[in-house]
């Protein structure tokens, strides 16, 4: 488990406020629910994960997670703890905090009410940070010839993979020429 700094933990504490008063406006959360948000620890994920951008962690032996008592932490990226990223950090915290009101499955139930943030945009930046995050650690471009599509990697392809749109097979380019 990663600690937060100190800029880290009020940011993450600024955020938390942010998305409760922006919750308090929906009308399916009740002040009760939403007060037992506060009392949840807030941390990072390690600066290396690039495929997970917040998590709900839940205490040791919670067999049927179902309320915000039984969390441990919310982790978010650090990453998303920037004035670029900020609006889909609000919308993964809020992603989590319907996680710790005991919604646990991405049912439809689970999506409606994560539907509920007002801000569709935010929702929709999910690819671009991973993809930011994938170039960042990535030694290898895997790129196709045919339609220029570019996938970032850390070891190189040899020839094995396939385009996922017009499945041509993947050319090797290091990104940094040495290697």
């Amino acid at each position: 488990m990663v600690k937060p700094s100190q800029i880290q933990l009020e940011e993450l504490n600024h955020l938390r406020d942010f998305v409760l008063e922006v919750m308090m406006a929906m009308e399916v959360w009740s002040e009760h629910e939403l007060t037992k948000l506060t009392e949840i620890d807030l941390g990072v994920l390690r600066k290396n994960a690039t495929q997970r951008h917040g998590v709900t962690r839940w205490k040791r032996g919670v067999l049927n997670p179902s309320n915000p008592e039984q969390v441990e932490v919310i982790d978010l990226h650090p990453r998303l703890l920037t004035t670029e990223w900020m609006p889909y950090a609000a919308w993964v915290l809020h992603h989590e905090f319907v996680h710790a009101l005991g919604y646990t499955a991405h049912d439809s139930t689970f999506r409606s009410l994560e539907n509920l943030w007002p801000s569709q945009e935010s929702s929709k930046m999910g690819s671009g940070f991973t993809e930011m995050l994938r170039k960042e650690r990535a030694s290898w471009l895997w790129v196709c010839t045919t339609c220029e599509k570019e996938y970032p990697r850390q070891k190189p392809g040899k020839g094995r993979y396939l385009c996922r749109t017009c499945r041509t097979v993947l050319k090797d380019v290091p990104i940094n020429p040495a290697q």
